[in-house]
């Protein structure tokens, strides 16, 4: 049995343990908190970041690379953190380790290593000793890249090494690319929202793939599609590869097993809506909806937001990521859009919840209703909240 690690953005750890809980690779004790009616995720609190750790064999591995929405990559310990004070003693001991298990001789690797409160700090050395012990171990050089920018995808595998205190624990990338390169964004509009975080602010909002979505600045589609695959219960991981693939112990039989169990939900779907004034933006989110497979179960319209109209449904959810004012039309003053998205709700909206994403609260408090802050994260470098609440009725 194996010890993996689901890697996650910083704030959204809660959503991923919530996930791995739900796929059956954690116990209830990973969550503080259970579920309570329709709560938002995002008010569980995890007892600690030692959560996102679960262990099982390789069906657990493929389950969480295929299914996990807001985890940015799935990590395998190779064997047990060990004691390292010198290089003789790191290099002696790095050797004994399974590299074999996930590696062929020759393959290429890239390298990346932190040392924290450790004798041994000098993360190059640190490198150039693992590289020599895997070599060791397979019989045959192993030529090193360096990391690609924004780690985008490399022929070669990906370890990890972090030595804190002394102790020193080596993991391997089983994923490949991040996980939220889910493989239908080959285009973005302005500011884009990554798809793990598109997921998270979906599974923190409380919306569960049942009732009407709303998305009025929907940019590049990442929201109403990641909506859309939540609800048809598509895997995000569906139709990209993964570095386990190219494992000497990768199981193709059961890997296509797990993949075949995959079952869509019916498709009597909720209206899920996304609109954007931008024209450019709608006909990139129509583009990348289309292949992800879900372009029929998205009405896309270029509309500004005082063109909203409610649906013929029960009241639903908007969720949403409007401009900030700091990475789109900087210097803009934005109050008067959410003021006027403010009223446009209160007026059309009434009884919907609504979940925002912004990095202002003078912005959010132009839209004038009570909201309740449930997560924070950075987005593209700057701080961000996602603010939920319920639309109130107008006076009268």
């Amino acid at each position: 049995m194996d010890t993996y690690f689901a890697v996650t953005a910083p704030g959204t750890e809660t959503l991923t343990i919530l996930e791995l809980t739900r796929l059956g690779l954690l116990s209830e004790a990973g969550l503080a908190v259970k579920e309570t009616g329709n709560l938002p995720a995002a008010s569980l609190q995890p007892s600690t970041v030692d959560a996102l750790h679960f262990q099982g064999g390789l069906p657990a591995l493929y389950r969480a690379n295929l299914h996990l929405r807001t985890a940015s990559r799935i990590l395998v310990r190779l064997g047990m953190p060990f004691l390292a004070r010198t290089f003789p003693e790191l290099l002696e001991k790095a050797s004994r380790l399974p590299w074999e298990r996930f590696l062929t001789p020759g393959q290429p690797v890239t390298l990346r290593v932190t040392c924290h409160k450790s004798k041994l700090y000098h993360s190059e050395a640190v490198a150039e000793r693992l590289l020599t012990s895997l070599e060791a171990r397979l019989g045959k050089a192993s030529p090193r890249l360096k990391p690609a920018e924004d780690d985008a995808s490399a022929p070669a595998q990906l370890i990890l090494a972090r030595i804190v205190d002394d102790k020193c624990t080596v993991s391997l990338d089983s994923s490949g690319e991040l996980l939220h390169r889910r493989g239908y964004r080959l285009a973005a509009a302005k500011a884009p929202l990554r798809e793990t975080l598109a997921a998270a602010l979906l599974l923190a909002s409380g919306w569960d793939g049942s009732t009407a979505l709303i998305d009025p600045f929907c940019g590049s589609g990442t929201l109403p599609i990641e909506a859309a695959l939540l609800a048809r219960q598509v895997p995000a991981g569906l139709n990209r590869r993964f570095a386990f693939m190219d494992w000497p112990g990768f199981d193709e039989a059961l890997w296509n097993e797990i993949r075949s169990d995959v079952q869509p939900s019916p498709l009597n779907m909720p209206p899920i809506l996304a609109s954007d004034r931008d024209a450019g933006a709608i006909k990139i989110a129509q583009e990348n909806a289309q292949r992800a497979g879900v372009a029929d179960w998205i009405q896309f319209t270029c509309q500004a937001v005082s063109h909203l109209a409610a649906p013929a449904t029960a009241a639903g959810f908007f969720v949403t990521n409007p401009p900030y004012g700091l990475r789109v039309s900087p210097g803009k003053d934005l109050r008067n859009l959410y003021a006027q998205f403010g009223n446009v709700l209160r007026a059309r909206f009434p009884g919907w919840q609504v979940a925002i994403l912004s990095s202002d609260m003078l912005l959010l408090g132009q839209t004038g209703m009570k909201l309740e802050t449930v997560l924070s994260f950075n987005n593209g470098g700057l701080p961000v909240r996602l603010v939920c609440g319920r639309v109130p009725a107008l006076p009268g």
